[in-house]
């Protein structure tokens, strides 16, 4: 079903998320007549952080213009006539917005568009088995917009009675020189005879003890008023400290802990619009009761009045500032990570944000971001606020970069775009621990003012952890380190603290989540498969899942002994197996269904598996000998005893195999392969991925071509080469035969035969 026809079911407050998506930047009426135009378009193919895509981005726009141009042309009728007008006014304002500037209106219409598909899958699952967490969460949200409400009404009432005070005091102080006007005049009277002196005294004397008792009231009324607009205040900011504690600590921290997992492979983090409009809120509504709050104090200075307010106000004005601080530090954050993984050399990307930058008007004076690369000990000496004196444990280059404001998203971020790691400082290693299993993170540090440099702020913020590596041979060791660490670290740890075993249920889920992001299917490992890396990881044979749910997993287990390889063999197989994802002609939950259950088995589990089928019925499995091999397993006759049925395994494919030959073509060499388990013809599977036959001679060449053969002699049970000890054939043999035809062929003709010319 298409995205708009979705969206127009939305309810509630995802509609109104969606409404206001809408304005004068992309009107909603070109939404609804174009919408099956804006969905057929390629807006994720342009990058938008490269200027050379601008071109395509002017494209879209032209055509944008052009199809609603268009549909201007085809309306009829009293109705038709106005809309016609309509429509050509926004294809006339769009041209006018993003002619000069095309790569926004991609930036603005990805932005819609993703926000949709989020919003319509939010609704979808809330109807779904997770829908009760998804009301959980609507009852947050609403929670969160309801305390909005209440400070907003808390705002404005404080905003009525500072209005009233100042009125108050405006007139106290007219009254004020009233009273001085009436003791100057009573001092005047000493110049006067004594006739008349006695004669105005009275009445002055009478009209100054009025006044001054009117201001003596009026005082106490004026210091009342202070008092109660500071209480006020105090609420206020209570409920603003908790407010910004359920977005900042709760809710922000959730999306970084989502962040951390995305990076093992977890659901993406999700968008960051509704925190930085929630963020935005706070720094309006702070904003506006520190206006307030420095408004009272000017007019306690312009009338000083004794008593316990001067004390109040220094201390919400110290509130309030400590509450905007934390506000501002806080949402200086990391939207896209750099590389957890980091090689030297290597040229790599990142971005942050700041999520009340716009509307604090940062961008007025955009602030300059600088990244370094620091150690673990230094991450640790910076969040004890020790001086670490500006110290890094390398060199990174084009590591400055301006933040840029894009109005269509109201967004203030920086893009790290080119950024390479010159050079890396590493310290001295405890124990055994190896280069692999040292973290680093990246600092991300600026600047700048708000409020015409009332506030001047410092801001700083730190990536996930990174491991440095400078071969690729070090990646698998890295990644594992960094899968560890992604995986079992806490919200706010000491950098960069992880337990040193976890429960095996822990470790299975991590390495799930991984597996299910390799295969990128919503289908993971059955409870099989988690036997079989068991059995694998902690050297048992019991079949029984309940036997691991309370063992152990040490790190050192993990990154040095055989789970490691087992994850390994997880991440590398899946490259293996990209060519077998797509040799499966059904969807990918097809595929993972066939994956799951015949990739995790060890070579027992196949022989009885096959032996019920049908003979020439094969599968494909992770090899056990082999780290990040294929083998196939498939049952035929035993050449050596009539009657009787074998399985027979060939020796692991690696990814340098497929590089000489692919799978499918592999399978297709091999005749004696006829289905492929439980009961699918191969050709029905493979056909339509094997490679095309040869094309004719030309200028008298014929192209050669490589096949992959079994040894006729071994099947008849005559000792060869290509079977190994175990009775499984040796394809390193074989393929050797191959890759040396292929090596020949190669060669010049000269250096083949020259010798041999007479």
């Amino acid at each position: 079903m298409a995205v708009w026809i979705q969206a127009q079911q939305l309810q509630g407050d995802a509609l109104h998320q969606m409404q206001s998506l809408y304005g004068q930047h992309f009107p909603i009426e070109v939404r609804h007549y174009l919408s099956q135009w804006l969905e057929s378009q390629l807006w994720d193919a342009i990058d938008l952080e490269n200027p050379q895509e601008e071109f395509k981005a002017k494209r879209l726009l032209d055509s944008l213009i052009l199809e609603l141009q268009n549909k201007a042309e085809h309306q009829v009728g009293e109705d038709g006539f106005l809309l016609k007008i309509k429509l050509g006014h926004y294809a006339n304002q769009l041209k006018s917005t993003y002619d000069r500037c095309p790569l926004e209106l991609v930036r603005c219409i990805k932005h819609i568009l993703y926000t949709e598909q989020r919003l319509i899958r939010e609704a979808t699952n809330s109807s779904s088995p997770v829908g009760g967490m998804m009301d959980s969460m609507s009852q947050k949200y609403q929670q969160i917009n309801q305390a909005f409400e209440e400070l907003r009404l808390l705002t404005q009432d404080t905003e009525n009675d500072l209005r009233k005070l100042q009125h108050n005091q405006e007139y106290f102080i007219i009254q004020y020189q009233e009273s001085l006007r009436i003791q100057a005049q009573l001092t005047s009277l000493a110049t006067l005879p004594p006739a008349d002196r006695q004669l105005r005294e009275p009445a002055l004397l009478s009209k100054r003890a009025t006044v001054e008792a009117w201001l003596t009231r009026e005082a106490n009324t004026l210091q009342k008023y202070r008092l109660d607009l500071a209480e006020k205040h105090q609420k206020t900011l209570q409920l603003l400290r908790k407010q910004q504690t359920v977005i900042l600590d709760d809710e922000l921290i959730q999306w970084k802990r989502r962040q951390q997992l995305a990076g093992n492979g977890g659901p993406p983090e999700g968008g960051l619009d509704i925190l930085q409009s929630w963020c935005e809120k706070l720094a309006e509504t702070i904003w506006q009761n520190r206006q307030q709050i420095r408004r009272a104090e000017h007019l306690r200075q312009q009338l000083p009045i004794p008593g316990p307010i001067e004390e109040l106000l220094n201390e919400l004005n110290s509130t309030i500032t400590d509450i905007i601080s934390a506000l501002v530090t806080s949402t200086f954050i990391i939207e896209k990570q750099p590389p957890q993984v980091l090689k030297t050399q290597t040229k790599f990307a990142a971005t942050v944000r700041l999520l009340v930058g716009g509307k604090l008007n940062v961008h007025m004076n955009p602030p300059q971001v600088k990244a370094t690369i620091i150690s673990e000990q230094q991450a640790k000496a910076l969040l004890k606020n020790e001086n670490t004196r500006n110290e890094s444990s390398g060199e990174i280059l084009n590591n400055n970069c301006v933040m840029e404001y894009h109005q269509t998203t109201g967004t203030l971020s920086a893009h790290f775009r080119n950024m390479s790691l010159k050079r890396i400082k590493r310290s001295d290693r405890r124990g055994a621990e190896s280069v692999t299993e040292e973290k680093f993170t990246i600092l991300f540090e600026s600047q700048f003012s708000v409020g015409s440099n009332e506030l001047v702020f410092q801001v700083k913020t730190l990536s996930l952890p990174v491991v440095v590596i400078v071969h690729g041979s070090q990646d698998n060791n890295a990644t594992a380190t960094v899968l560890w660490d992604n995986a079992f670290a806490e919200a706010g740890r000491v950098p960069f603290l992880v337990p040193d075993k976890v429960l095996w249920p822990q470790l299975c889920e991590a390495i799930n989540m991984k597996y299910k992001a390799e295969v990128q299917s919503n289908r993971g490992l059955s409870e099989e498969n988690l036997v079989f890396l068991a059995q694998k990881a902690f050297s048992s044979t019991s079949n029984n899942p309940d036997d691991y749910r309370s063992m152990t997993m040490t790190w050192s287990q993990f990154n040095r002994v055989s789970i490691m390889q087992l994850l390994e063999k997880i991440v590398s197989v899946t490259f293996s197996f990209n060519e077998w994802i797509s040799v499966l002609p059904h969807s990918i939950k097809h595929f993972n269904h066939i994956l799951a259950i015949l990739g995790f088995v060890n070579k027992q589990q196949a022989q009885d598996m096959l032996m019920s089928k049908p003979n020439g019925t094969f599968l494909l499995r992770f090899s056990d000998s082999e780290i990040g091999g294929i083998t196939i397993a498939w049952v035929a006759e035993n050449p050596n005893k009539a009657g009787e049925r074998m399985v027979w395994n060939l020796m692991p494919y690696t990814t340098k195999d497929f590089s000489i030959r692919s799978l499918a073509d592999r399978i297709s060499d091999l005749n004696h392969l006829l289905f492929l388990y439980p009961d699918r013809a191969k050709d029905e599977v493979f056909s339509k991925y094997y490679t095309p036959p040869l094309s004719k001679a030309v200028d008298g060449y014929v192209k050669p071509q490589i096949k992959q053969v079994v040894v006729v002699s071994v099947l008849c049970g005559r000792s060869d080469p290509v079977l190994d000890g175990d009775g499984d054939f040796d394809l390193d043999d074989t393929m050797d035969v191959a890759r040396h035809v292929e090596e020949l062929l190669r060669r010049p003709v000269e250096s083949q035969w020259g010798g041999q010319q007479s």
